[in-house]
């Protein structure tokens, strides 16, 4: 499919969305709102895809909404719906991230700020540039977080500090983003393409099916009790267990060699 506003790749399992409007520092439109709803779509469509890398071109990640272009949109306006703005366009994409059966790798490689940063952290996993950083940058424009920021931050980094960095707004590089738990690996500039490539690599020769049941797994357990995640566990293990690439995995393990995992 093509878009205009992102660019899209599948190479050897691995799915790269790029944001493609580096003069903006990837900043959403409208447009951009809807083809990234829909290359999730493509990609979690795709049995060829096993994982999914997202990232952005240029020198920032996403620098949030494009308020210039929410201003013409009729923002700040006694008739512009704020809510009816984030109900259409962005609370779609962020719970099509979170239930997206396949994992995702955010790939941040400059600023998030904003809806940007809600956007990495509804992806499964960040690596990130050691030059990249975060802002909650709502505050600064009269807002408050949106786009999951105020469901997610705290899971990752704990309430008070989640709370600081929402009534501060104030950047966070990347060393502070790794100490904090924001991020699961902060790489050398030089190195980012290539080790996400590698990481990315490895995902996709991962048991997808059995991935997506983790994902869905631990989504339930952050509103459960141990009761109720223990029965999702027994659920959920049930269908991991009926999977081509469990008897994959066993037969492997008794041969003791490499499982070679199909994603089915």
């Amino acid at each position: 499919m093509a878009y205009e506003t992102l660019l899209t790749t599948l190479e050897d399992g691995v799915f790269t969305i790029t944001l493609n409007r580096p003069g903006k520092l990837n900043a959403f439109t409208e447009q951009l709102l809807h083809e990234l709803l829909a290359a999730f779509r493509e990609a979690e469509a795709n049995p060829a895809a096993r994982v999914i890398v997202l990232t952005g071109a240029g020198r920032g990640f996403c620098a949030g909404q494009d308020l210039a272009a929410a201003v013409e949109s009729g923002a700040g306006s006694a008739d512009f719906s704020y809510s009816q703005h984030l109900v259409n366009s962005y609370n779609p994409l962020i719970l099509m991230m979170r239930a997206l059966p396949k994992p995702i790798i955010g790939a941040i490689n400059g600023v998030a700020a904003g809806a940007g940063m809600s956007l990495a952290l509804a992806c499964d996993l960040r690596l990130t540039a050691e030059s990249a950083s975060f802002v909650q940058a709502f505050v600064k424009v009269g807002l408050i977080p949106d786009s999951g920021s105020t469901w997610l931050l705290p899971r990752l980094v704990g309430a008070a500090r989640a709370l600081e960095l929402m009534l501060t707004g104030r950047r966070v590089g990347s060393a502070e983003a790794l100490t904090l738990g924001l991020v699961n690996q902060v790489i050398p500039d030089a190195d980012f393409t290539a080790t996400v490539a590698r990481y990315a690599a490895e995902l996709a020769n991962a048991p997808t099916a059995t991935l997506g049941l983790i994902k869905q797994a631990a989504e339930f357990a952050l509103t459960s009790t141990l009761e109720q995640s223990l029965f999702k566990e027994a659920e959920l293990q049930d269908v991991a267990g009926r999977t081509a690439d469990h008897m994959e995995g066993v037969i492997a393990f008794l041969q003791k060699r490499p499982a070679t995992f199909q994603g089915r």
